[in-house]
């Protein structure tokens, strides 16, 4: 997506979308490395933080100008298919701890 932006967005907004998007699955991987579910758990969280920033960029670079409404319909469309699926993943992890173990670090 970011290959599109204009040539002075390469190290601005562009890296932080860039950023962001690979922090996703980053901390999702790093959860699950972990091993135990409270910590997968802790990551989940970290990568829908990171979700929210890619989304809120998102918005920025189409209030910018630096993409259009169809490309912005596009990818809001395709982290919408991503926030299901790791709020499903949160969901499950959820369901196996007890509420003390769903606390924050």
């Amino acid at each position: 997506m970011t290959k599109a932006f204009p040539k002075e967005e390469t190290f601005g907004l562009a890296l932080q979308i860039r950023r962001a998007a690979v922090s996703v699955p980053s901390n999702i991987a790093e959860g699950y490395a972990r091993g135990t579910d409270r910590e997968k758990l802790h990551f989940l969280r970290i990568s829908s933080g990171s979700m929210s920033e890619v989304e809120t960029q998102l918005m920025l670079s189409l209030n910018l100008g630096d993409i259009s409404q169809e490309y912005y319909k596009e990818m809001s469309e395709t982290l919408t298919s991503i926030w299901k699926q790791l709020n499903a993943l949160i969901s499950t992890i959820k369901k196996k701890l007890s509420p003390q173990e769903q606390l924050p670090f």
